[in-house]
């Protein structure tokens, strides 16, 4: 039995999965590591963090899977897209703390870029829209910030998302390479010459030296370290998170969506071999590159999804675990009226508003915990169906006939009934919730030739348990009005001027 390992880098946790070739879970292990909020709006991680927990998820993985490291055929790499690391090509050493996705330092960058009148050339060149969220701006700000333009005109400093950090660190030879996927969000690449773009990186003044090389998704870039696991295993795939998902749930078909809820919300839905232009506010992005040949797909993104849940327990105090939320939403027969925005790091797709905030409205006297724990459960959903919306009106199609979903919060039940009511499409949950990591490790398996082909690995992808619409047409047009009448309040709080 060949075995497939997948390291899962997410945005507070670091987790290692291993799988067999017939894409059953053996063993799993995560390490939750520290957010730092340095100032209001800006996030951050250590990179030390990053690297140590992922070493240390990937040893006891392997150790409570009792495998004969010997029958590991491959490892693949997901990570957290977007975050960037800059770290010195001679030691290693990182410049700065890893600036999260989350982090919204370089607005003001955006706002330049769009006076500039970049703000077309971004959308039609990289398929992403200017904001924050992206690594270019990030990157812009560590080496105007830390004044490195001249170290990294000169080859010695390293840019890289979280795979190419992983890369570097854990591969013999620190190969500094990115795939297409993680290179189709910096707001650097070409999704059409599938090259970082001279313009593009003319405009923030990054010089190409910094860059990695660009690979394909499944694609043996080398060798784990021996000394990690006692011997040299091929890392033969490296995908972002949302990318490594799509391609878990088999979504190989035009049309196909899934929707995965980790700490944001991701829905990607497959658009085939060429690149959509949405009209709707969503992303033109990657899906995944596979012996040269691209494949395209339609995004949007949520940026609280089980972050909400997590302001509830840590910040808040309403809940004591995530799984508690399920059964104290359900005590009430609805919100009695109340929507919770947790726009608090501004609102992603289709709104694209660096300065809206969190927001609850609609509260009275009679409003309690369980109330607004069930509205920050239904925000998750009103959100990723205004996705879904976007989606489908982009394409021009009718809807499609279910939604796959994915990632911790989807083990939700009350969440996943609410997300099928609002849809009012069937909502189709896996056996394996975790299809980042199946994802990255199918991947791995194409790469290093375990299976001949993605069909091959998608035999691997099991449903097991679908979620139909109980919702009246009436009750979901008012909700969803009631939703929208909410957002509206929450957009714009912040005025970057006073």
């Amino acid at each position: 039995m060949r075995i497939l390992v997948a390291l899962d880098q997410g945005t507070t946790s670091s987790r290692a999965i291993v799988f067999d070739e017939a894409g059953r879970t053996l063993a799993s292990h995560a390490i939750e590591f520290k957010q730092h909020y340095p100032q209001p709006g800006w996030v951050e991680h250590d990179p030390d963090d990053i690297l140590g927990t992922q070493v240390e998820a990937l040893q006891k993985a392997v150790k409570m899977s009792k495998v004969d490291v010997r029958d590991i055929a491959a490892i693949g790499i997901t990570n957290q897209r977007e975050t960037t690391l800059l770290w010195e090509k001679d030691t290693g050493r990182c410049v700065h703390n890893a600036i999260v996705w989350q982090c919204r330092r370089t607005a003001p960058y955006v706002e330049k870029l769009l006076r500039e009148g970049y703000g077309e050339t971004i959308r039609k060149k990289t398929g992403l829209v200017p904001d924050a969220y992206f690594s270019g701006t990030k990157l812009a700000w560590l080496l105007d910030t830390l004044n490195l333009h001249e170290r990294a005109e000169k080859g010695e400093l390293c840019f890289g998302t979280v795979d190419s950090f992983l890369a570097w660190n854990l591969v013999e030879g620190r190969p500094h390479v990115t795939d297409a996927t993680n290179a189709g969000r910096t707001m650097l690449f070409n999704l059409h010459t599938q090259q970082w773009d001279d313009e593009l990186l003319g405009m923030l003044n990054i010089p190409r030296a910094v860059l990695p090389q660009v690979v394909d998704t499944a694609q043996v870039i080398g060798n784990l370290r021996p000394e990690i696991l006692g011997r040299p295993i091929p890392v033969a795939a490296m995908a972002g998170d949302q990318h490594a998902s799509l391609f878990g749930q088999a979504c190989f078909e035009p049309g196909m969506v899934k929707n995965t809820y980790g700490t944001g919300c991701f829905m990607l839905m497959n658009t085939g071999e060429v690149p959509v232009e949405s009209q709707n506010g969503l992303l033109t992005t990657m899906a995944w590159r596979l012996d040269g040949k691209p494949t395209f797909a339609l995004e949007g993104s949520v940026f609280m999804g089980g972050a909400t849940v997590q302001w509830l327990r840590d910040e808040m105090k309403l809940i004591k675990t995530a799984a508690e939320s399920e059964q104290i939403a359900e005590s009430v027969p609805d919100t009695a009226g109340v929507f919770l925005v947790p726009a608090f790091t501004g609102l992603g797709a289709p709104y694209w508003d660096m300065y809206s905030r969190g927001t609850i409205v609609g509260m009275t006297r009679g409003t309690g915990r369980a109330h607004i724990v069930r509205a920050a459960l239904e925000a998750i959903c009103y959100q990723s169906c205004d996705l879904f919306r976007a989606m489908v009106a982009d394409r021009g199609h009718h809807a499609p006939k279910h939604m796959n979903v994915d990632g911790g919060a989807s083990a939700n039940g009350f969440m996943m009934q609410f997300q099928a009511d609002i849809l009012g499409v069937p909502v189709i949950r896996p056996v394996v919730l975790e299809t980042t990591a199946l994802g990255a490790a199918l991947l791995a398996g194409i790469g290093a030739g375990v299976y001949a082909s993605k069909e091959e690995a998608a035999a691997m992808v099991r449903p097991d348990l679908t979620f139909h619409p109980r919702m009246a047409d009436r009750d979901r047009d008012l909700a969803l009005y009631g939703w929208h009448r909410a957002v509206e309040r929450s957009r714009g709080w912040v005025e970057p001027d006073k």
